[in-house]
């Protein structure tokens, strides 16, 4: 299906500049024009790297999964390995790094599932989806500083499962996994 095109304009900017610093990202302050009324309006926009994230499958067909504490919503999450890419680095290249590093299992070739924006309204950055197949443990988990994960292997036939019990409920996650569900998973 195609859909007609859009006839909503875009909002020019008139200013932007850098209210916080977190490390990892930061809050820009843009003032606006809108293309209806004519009057400019704030708005706020959190700028930070592409981010990367893998389903690292294993010849047995288990997917490799990690849990961790999330600070944001103060639980432990069930995910796929993945975080920020490297300045620089192509989005493959960081995903294998990220399912390495968080995992210890290796992935030789990440193929591609697409990419999402996280949340438009917030977020300048793109979530880049990949997946594996015959992953293999090669060593030990690698987490630095304040990131500690920790291996679930669930057979990829399961997934489905997880995610409607909410047992997986981030939702970038579970866009990933739709994608290769619907796409690539058991039929």
């Amino acid at each position: 299906m195609r859909l007609p095109p859009s006839r909503l304009g875009a909002w020019p900017e008139l200013s932007r500049e850098t209210v916080a610093d977190g490390r990892i990202f930061t809050v820009e302050q843009s003032l606006a024009v809108s293309p209806v009324d004519g009057k400019a309006r704030t708005f706020h926009r959190i700028q930070t790297a592409d981010w990367v994230q893998i389903l690292p499958i294993t010849s047995n067909g288990e997917a490799v999964l990690v849990r961790q504490y999330r600070h944001g919503t103060q639980r432990i999450t069930l995910e796929m390995p993945g975080g920020l890419m490297d300045p620089g680095e192509d989005p493959a290249t960081g995903a294998l790094r990220e399912c390495l590093e968080e995992t210890g299992y290796r992935a030789r070739t990440a193929r591609p599932l697409g990419f999402v924006y996280p949340n438009p309204a917030l977020f300048a950055n793109r979530l880049h989806s990949f997946y594996a197949t015959e992953a293999e443990l090669e060593g030990a988990i690698q987490n630095t500083g304040s990131e500690v994960t920790e291996v679930v292997l669930v057979p990829v036939a399961e997934l489905e499962g997880l995610i409607v019990s909410g047992e997986i409920d981030h939702a970038l996650v579970v866009a990933t996994l739709w994608r290769y569900l619907r796409f690539h998973g058991p039929r």
